[in-house]
């Protein structure tokens, strides 16, 4: 099993003390944290993409590639790349970038995302929004394979032998599909022969169950090898400790916090204490026994082989938050690792050399001198 720490960059006051750090400081945090699940042994780190408060994460590109800079191991996630917002063209340009500064350590998850103000602010409605997702991850989808791409979609303007630059490094990029509570999303990863990445956060496990039996269903009916489905599922909160009780006593003030946050919003919590929370949910909070065991519960269920955490405290002091996930590693994902299988694919960047071009004209400043990636395989 692979585990990733995956942060939405939330831009809110602190659930237990109420203090809001500046911007600067919330993106400086972000980054420490990926340092951090590095330096632990993570095997990826994810920031999310959103464009309407509480959120900072507009930019995923802008700030993976920092991380990319400092990080030399851990795997770079996007969670998710909304492309029902995005021009495909421009998206690619971005993550293709990307790839190169990152050497090959990119993995997306994409999806149509979350939230009225933004779908508002690129004016995005509902009725198209799942048309506009799928019409986009295509049109991306084609132009990282091939080198030249003709198209006549409906959401932005065609393509007539488009070159888009630079090529990429890995060959493909692997994409997840983001799943949260719609069949659309699940079609489209089996279709194309994908990873689904469950978000299963906010309600108890079986709706979540639900969507990845049918992405199984619709995996083997578009006629893929049923062993190659790989599916990841997200954790609703962490916190472990050396007891169940040292657990609950820490974490009970975060989840008071949340609930009060929740309340402001005037929104309806889906589980109102933390007993509930901790027995219903996907949260992760107890002993690491009881967290290596809830894990196998929803792994009877989903099969997942990709499990994320939250990269930020979140109300635990930096302390508490460093200790949970030094303990993850140390008592936790050892045996998660050796029960649950890995994802049946190659975890290190995917690459293809490329071919070599014509040499450029003596006389010429301009011609290139090397040619684009291989095309489409």
């Amino acid at each position: 099993m692979k585990f990733l720490a995956i942060t939405l960059i939330v831009h809110a006051p602190d659930p237990v003390t109420g203090v809001q750090k500046s911007t600067n400081e919330r993106f400086r945090e972000v980054i420490d944290n990926a340092l951090l699940a590095e330096e632990l042994g993570f095997d990826g780190f994810g920031v999310g993409e959103r464009h309407e408060r509480p959120f900072i994460s507009s930019s995923p590109p802008v700030v993976l590639s920092h991380i990319a800079a400092l990080t030399s191991r851990i795997r770079l996630f996007t969670a998710v790349t909304t492309l029902s917002l995005l021009d495909p063209v421009r998206a690619y340009e971005d993550y293709a970038t990307l790839d190169h500064l990152s050497m090959g350590r990119l993995d997306l998850i994409i999806g149509k995302g979350n939230g009225t103000a933004q779908r508002e602010l690129f004016h995005v409605t509902p009725e198209d929004q799942w048309d506009r997702n799928a019409e986009s991850y295509e049109l991306f989808r084609r132009i990282w394979r091939q080198d030249k791409v003709s198209a006549s979609p409906r959401f932005r303007p065609e393509l007539t032998d488009a070159e888009v630059w630079p090529r990429p490094l890995q060959q493909p990029i692997r994409v997840w599909h983001g799943s949260a509570t719609s069949r659309e999303s699940v079609d489209l990863a089996a279709r194309y022969g994908d990873p689904l990445f469950s978000a299963n956060v906010t309600h108890p496990i079986e709706p979540y169950a639900e969507l990845i039996r049918h992405y199984r269903e619709r995996w083997e009916h578009y006629g893929h090898d049923p062993a190659q489905a790989v599916v990841g599922a997200g954790t609703a909160g962490y916190y472990a400790a050396r007891t169940s009780q040292e657990a609950i006593a820490v974490y009970r003030p975060v989840f008071e916090g949340y609930l009060a946050f929740q309340k402001q919003l005037g929104v309806e919590p889906v589980f109102a204490t933390l007993e509930d929370f901790v027995e219903r949910s996907s949260a992760l909070i107890g002993s690491p026994q009881q967290v290596i065991d809830k894990v196998h519960r929803y792994h009877e269920q989903f099969g997942h082989s990709v499990l994320h955490l939250h990269a930020d405290a979140g109300g635990l002091t930096q302390a508490q938050h460093r200790a949970s996930l030094e303990l993850f590693q140390s008592d936790i994902a050892p045996v998660l690792r050796r029960d649950i299988p890995d994802p049946p694919f190659p975890w290190p960047p995917v690459t293809a050399e490329p071919e070599p071009g014509p040499e450029p004209e003596p006389e010429s400043v301009s011609a290139p001198a090397w040619a684009p990636a291989p095309t489409d395989r």
